[in-house]
C-alpha cells in the first residue's frame, strides 16, 4: 500500500484504515528493542498541532457561497472524503449506504444519512457550521436516499438550477442523484471546492509546516540510525517507530540502487549497500494536513556521476522555487526546473526528468493545482505545492529532492530547509 492511500485511509478512519494502523504499529513494534538512540530521543509533538476552529469552517462556508454565486451553482454536494472534512470536520468514508452533506448558495445546509445514523449525527450538530439549523433527512434500509437530495433542495427553495457534486463522489451516488434530480443541472463542483481549498489560511499553513517539520525530523533520526546492510523495509520500519514517537501517522517508502531510478519505487526486496544511492519519500498527517518530502543520500562515498546529478537536481529545485511568484502561470515553474535539467545534458523533455515538478498539497497528498506544462492557472498567495525535480537514470540510480513550498506575497518559501548534499542530507 502506498503512502497516498495510507494517508487517505488514515484520515477517514474506515475499517481498512484501522487495520492498516494495526499493521503499521506491528511493524514498528517488531523492528528491534531498544530503539536506536536518535529515534528514542524524539519527543511527542501532538501538543504543537492547533486544530482548525469552528469559526474558520464557518468562513469556508461563506467563501464557498460566494464562489457558488460567481459560478452560478445553486448548491454543492459532499460525500465522504477530505472536502467533507474541510468544510465540516466530519471524518467519514463512503460505503454502499449514501451519506451526503449539501451546502446551498442560500439558506441552511442539510444532511442525508441512514436512519440508524441519525443519533450519531445529532451528536455532531454543535460542532458544525450552522449546526442548529442543519436539516437531517433519513432513509431506512429498503428505501433510496437519492430522492431525499431532491427533497432537501426543494425544501430549501432550490427547485431548479445547478447542483455541483464534489469530484471524488462515488459514481453510483452521482449517477443516482442526477436521475433523482432531473429538474436540476448536475455539474462538477471543483471550481467552488478547489477555489476554497487551494488557498490556505494561516492556520492551515501552520499545520502543514508542522507536518513538514515532523517528517524532516523523523527522516534525520532514521538516517542517523540506519546503515548499510539494512533492508529498505527495515528502514521504513524505523520510520514507523519514529512517527509513533512524535505522535502523528506517517509512512515512508525507501528505494536503493537501481530501484531509485523508479520514481515511485519497486516491490523488489532491496538491501542498502555502502556507496549506493538511497531515496526516501512520503510524509505524515497533522490534523488532516499532510507533508510530502523526498531525500536522496549515500552511506559512504558517492561517485562523481552521483554528485553531478545531485547538483543539477538541487539547482532545478532552486530554479522552480525562484520562478514561483503570484501571477506566474503554473507551467512556468515546471519549465524553469526542466530547463536546468535539459541544459545540463539530461534532456530533452521527459527523458530523465520523467514527471511534473510539483503538485498542489494540503489535506490530500496531491490536490489542485499542478505545476505542469499546459496549466495556465496563475499562482496566488496561499497556494501550496511540492517542489520535486528528479533525474532518473535507468539501470543506474535516481535522485529526487522534494520539499513543500507556500506562495507568499512576493514569491515562494520552502517549509523545510533543503538538502545540502548526498552525504549530509539534513544540513542546508
Amino acid at each position: 500500500m502506498d503512502r497516498r492511500h495510507f494517508l487517505q485511509t488514515s484520515l477517514l478512519a474506515t475499517p481498512s484504515a484501522l487495520a492498516l494502523g494495526q499493521r503499521t504499529e506491528h511493524r514498528a513494534e517488531s523492528f528491534s528493542r531498544p530503539l536506536p538512540s536518535a529515534i528514542a530521543a524524539l519527543k511527542n509533538r501532538k501538543d504543537e498541532a492547533v486544530p482548525i476552529t469552528l469559526a474558520e469552517r464557518e468562513a469556508r462556508f461563506e467563501t464557498a457561497r460566494r464562489l457558488m454565486n460567481e459560478e452560478k451553482i445553486d448548491a454543492i454536494l459532499l460525500a465522504g472524503g477530505t472536502s467533507l472534512v474541510y468544510f465540516t470536520g466530519m471524518r467519514l468514508g463512503n460505503s454502499e449506504r449514501m451519506f451526503c452533506f449539501v451546502i446551498p448558495q442560500k439558506g441552511d445546509a442539510f444532511v442525508v444519512c441512514p436512519a440508524f445514523e441519525k443519533d450519531r449525527m445529532m451528536e455532531r450538530m454543535n460542532l458544525l457550521p450552522g449546526g442548529a439549523t442543519i436539516r437531517i433527512y433519513t432513509w431506512q434500509e429498503h428505501e433510496s436516499p437519492y430522492a431525499l437530495v431532491r427533497k432537501g433542495l426543494a425544501d430549501g427553495g432550490v427547485d431548479s438550477g445547478t447542483l455541483g457534486i464534489e469530484e471524488k463522489t462515488p459514481f453510483v451516488y452521482a449517477n443516482e442523484i442526477a436521475k433523482a434530480c432531473g429538474n436540476l443541472h448536475v455539474v462538477d463542483a471543483t471550481p467552488v471546492i478547489a477555489g476554497c481549498r487551494m488557498i490556505k489560511s494561516p492556520a492551515e499553513l501552520a499545520l502543514m509546516k508542522l507536518a513538514c517539520s515532523v517528517t524532516l525530523q523523523v527522516y534525520e533520526a532514521v538516517w542517523k540510525s540506519a546503515h548499510p546492510g539494512l533492508t529498505t523495509a527495515q528502514f521504513s520500519e524505523l520510520c514507523d517507530a519514529a512517527y509513533r514517537h512524535v505522535g502523528f501517522p506517517g509512512d515512508t517508502s525507501c528505494q536503493t540502487g537501481i530501484y531509485s531510478a523508479l520514481p515511485h519505487g519497486s516491490v523488489t526486496p532491496q538491501v542498502i549497500k555502502e556507496n549506493d544511492i538511497v531515496l526516501i519519500d512520503d510524509g505524515c498527517m497533522v490534523e488532516g494536513y499532510v507533508s510530502d518530502l523526498s531525500r536522496t543520500f549515500v552511506y559512504g562515498k558517492p561517485t562523481d556521476r552521483m554528485l553531478r546529478v545531485f547538483d543539477v537536481v538541487h539547482q532545478a529545485q532552486a530554479a522552480a522555487l525562484a520562478a514561483a511568484k503570484p501571477g506566474v502561470e503554473c507551467q512556468a515553474v515546471d519549465a524553469a526546473a526542466r530547463k536546468v535539467i535539459t541544459d545540463a545534458g539530461f534532456g530533452p523533455d521527459y527523458k530523465t526528468f520523467t514527471h511534473r515538478v510539483g503538485h498542489g498539497i494540503g489535506m490530500d497528498g496531491h490536490e489542485w493545482t499542478y505545476l505542469v506544462r499546459g496549466n495556465t492557472t496563475k499562482l496566488r498567495q496561499g497556494m501550496t505545492f511540492s517542489d520535486e525535480p528528479g533525474i532518473y537514470l535507468k539501470g543506474e540510480f535516481g535522485v529526487r529532492l522534494e520539499d513543500d513550498m507556500a506562495i507568499t506575497e512576493h514569491g515562494a518559501e520552502m517549509m523545510t530547509p533543503t538538502s545540502a548534499s548526498l552525504t549530509q542530507p539534513f544540513s542546508s
